[in-house]
């Protein structure tokens, strides 16, 4: 399973007891995923031995760990993961995927999954777009974003 790509950084993801759920959610999203490690908590860690501590997987290229850290610490905004997208019908399925569950759209392309995890879901070529003033302004009025729209006020 190791590609032997080691990235110096690895978003670490802390979760309450839902490590493994959330993995496996994400694994029915990104189609190119894939389990690399997980350890366990020993013998003698009390109601939660045998259970899993940490899973260290892949998204597309992207490694992460997710740990079973207990309920004292939250997602917030203030961090989010960026899901480029070729065309409509990939952020269109991106973003209906990651609402699953009881996810929430915030706005311009930004939504929040059933964990907490805040996502952007955007067409790649955004930052070309949003030169425009009036394709900024489109956005700023979408929660999804529609790339149409989008290229359609730029073009104004």
């Amino acid at each position: 399973m190791e590609t032997g790509y080691e990235s110096r950084i690895t978003p670490f993801l802390w979760f309450d007891a839902n490590a493994e759920e959330a993995v496996e959610f994400y694994f029915g999203i990104f189609k190119n995923a894939r389990r690399h490690s997980e350890m366990r908590w020993p013998e003698g860690a009390g109601p939660n031995a045998g259970k899993i501590l940490t899973i260290g997987f892949e998204l597309d290229g992207q490694r992460f760990t997710a740990m079973n850290g207990g309920p004292d610490h939250k997602f917030s905004d203030a961090v989010s993961f960026v899901v480029r997208c070729e065309t409509q019908a990939e952020v269109d399925h991106y973003w209906e995927k990651l609402l699953d569950g009881g996810g929430k759209e915030i706005q311009c392309g930004w939504l929040k999954d059933k964990f907490g995890m805040v996502w952007q879901v955007v067409p790649t070529r955004l930052g070309e777009l949003l030169k425009h003033p009036k394709a900024l302004k489109a956005m700023m009025g979408m929660k999804k974003l529609d790339i149409g729209e989008l290229e359609r006020a730029a073009r104004e």
